[in-house]
């Protein structure tokens, strides 16, 4: 997990690019005292269906070879049917173009960055004989680009970490990136936005537990958030703007 938590800006965490929808909640009247409990309703929702994916997704390139790509595509359509905001989808998928380029100087002939290649060139198939191409319903995504939780899977087999490791890191993720937002969108002190990283722990670590045990995508919990997913929508459509969503 060094490789994440020691990385500086210039890796795709996210946290310089999109708030983790803390930014359009802002906008739409949460107050920042009510950010500890954003945080929380994240992990019980939008983030443990992410780290579920990328659970599922390192089982699928930890197990056997022949079938990698398609639990990989399983993994990566559970995620998609549970993702339904056309605004999310776009962040996460620009975020996991982010990991997949770095996962490829890093690990580009590891089997599992391999696998997902594969995947990769399977969804464009199928989208293209779908008359399913170029951007998405958003006009700027690209459906066949793999989202940020089914990469991070995969990176997670490739640095060995296990799965509730990978979960973690998922976790973590997100209440970072949150915290981090935060201080660049509201008068907050720095100690505060810390503490609200550590006070969050225990629920990373209850989340993380939760999922780590899970190896198939139907098994991936459609944990939906519907107001995260309208004021994302709202984001989308503002011309002042900091990050993503």
């Amino acid at each position: 997990m060094l490789f994440a938590l020691l990385a500086d800006a210039r890796l795709p965490t996210g946290g310089h690019t999109q708030s983790a929808g803390l930014e359009p909640a802002l906008l739409a009247g949460m107050s920042v005292s009510d950010v500890p409990g954003y945080i929380g309703g994240r992990l019980a929702t939008v983030t443990r269906t992410e780290a579920a994916v990328a659970v599922v997704a390192r089982h699928a390139v930890c197990g056997e070879p022949d079938e990698r790509v398609a639990r990989l595509r399983g993994a990566w359509q559970a995620w998609a049917a549970r993702t339904p905001s056309p605004a999310l989808r776009e962040t996460s998928q620009r975020l996991g173009r982010g990991y997949l380029r770095l996962a490829h100087r890093l690990w580009g002939s590891h089997p599992g960055v391999v696998a997902l290649d594969a995947a990769v060139v399977a969804e464009r198939t199928r989208l293209a004989a779908e008359h399913v191409v170029g951007p998405g319903p958003v006009g700027r995504s690209d459906r066949a680009q793999p989202p940020r939780p089914l990469v991070l899977g995969v990176v997670g087999a490739c640095v060995g970490l296990d799965a509730r490791q990978v979960a973690q890191l998922v976790g973590y993720d997100d209440v970072q990136t949150i915290a981090s937002a935060t201080l660049k969108l509201a008068p907050v002190d720095p100690a505060d936005a810390t503490a609200w990283v550590v006070a969050a722990a225990p629920t990373v670590e209850a989340m993380a537990a939760g999922v780590a045990r899970l190896t198939d995508p139907a098994d991936i919990p459609a944990s939906g958030a519907p107001l995260l997913e309208e004021w994302a929508q709202q984001h989308l459509r503002r011309t002042e703007r900091l990050f993503s969503a």
